[in-house]
């Protein structure tokens, strides 16, 4: 049985009026829930009622600083090495995610494009081995986060888990965030700081000093194509938490895989010949 719909939360316009962050446009058909996916309800939940908690968290904590008219994307790998700015960071990173999974479901099965599937299965075999490994992933993780399908440089593409607020870019999933400063006590020490903020510090190869950013020491260069969300919120609406082996994690990712736009896909692998993002991508 479908929980209805909550009460939508009335938020600071003056929050969204100083700041250039806001709540992106998708499918209007969404609206009425994704079809095959998720209903009314679950979607209100999971893109209405917390994309915009999320914009509207992040917007107050950046009104009025340098990065107040950045997109989240800029925001967050500003500030992931940053462990004073960890709220910052998360609010931002979430508000990434949560869209970039968003903007990729389609109302209607969608087919693959040609290229892009023979891309895929040069690294993964088959389609449908990419399929269960996606979904075999997503179901086991335990805790909240994302699983990403991304490519590197070199036309490769892989799986890669993200926990809780994690992002998949290498500018900032290198942080060393070794504690919470949500909660961390404000005496930590200024060396431990500085060392959070230093700059990675590999100088060789391909990823030296001629590459066009800084990475991670032994990270290589990824870009996110498509991912799926699997914090609770999203799927316990409609589909439970899977007790006796019905519904939950599992039985969501599935139905996932049905409403992929795998041409939303092929445009963020191939950027210069796809539509713009909506959101900074």
């Amino acid at each position: 049985m479908l929980r209805p719909i909550l009460p939508r939360a009335r938020f600071c316009l003056n929050s969204f009026r100083r700041s250039l962050v806001t709540v992106p446009e998708i499918n209007p058909v969404f609206n009425n829930g994704v079809p095959g996916l998720l209903s009314p309800a679950g979607f209100d939940i999971a893109w209405t009622q917390y994309q915009s908690l999320m914009v509207e968290k992040l917007n107050n904590l950046i009104a009025g600083g340098d990065y107040e008219s950045k997109p989240p994307k800029d925001i967050l790998i500003k500030y992931a090495r940053d462990p004073n700015s960890a709220p910052i960071f998360n609010y931002a990173s979430m508000a990434f995610n949560n869209h970039f999974f968003f903007e990729a479901l389609s109302p209607e099965p969608t087919a693959m494009p040609e290229a892009l599937e023979e891309d895929l299965k040069r690294s993964f075999g088959s389609i449908e081995t990419l399929k269960r490994e996606f979904i075999v992933t997503a179901s086991s993780m335990f805790g909240p986060g994302f699983v990403w399908l991304m490519k590197n440089r070199a036309g490769k593409y892989t799986l890669l888990c993200t926990y809780l607020a994690g992002s998949p870019f290498p500018g900032a999933h290198y942080r060393k965030q070794t504690v919470d400063m949500n909660t961390e006590d404000k005496s930590v020490s200024e060396a431990i700081r500085r060392l959070n903020r230093e700059d990675p510090v590999n100088t060789v190869g391909a990823f030296g000093q001629h590459s066009q950013k800084p990475l991670a020491p032994g990270g290589i260069d990824l870009t996110p194509v498509l991912c799926i969300n699997m914090w609770e919120h999203v799927y316990v609406a409609d589909y439970g938490v899977g007790a006796g082996g019905v519904g939950g994690k599992k039985a969501f990712a599935e139905s996932w895989w049905h409403t992929i736009d795998w041409s939303r896909v092929e445009d963020r692998a191939r950027p210069s010949q796809g539509r713009k993002p909506t959101f900074a991508l």
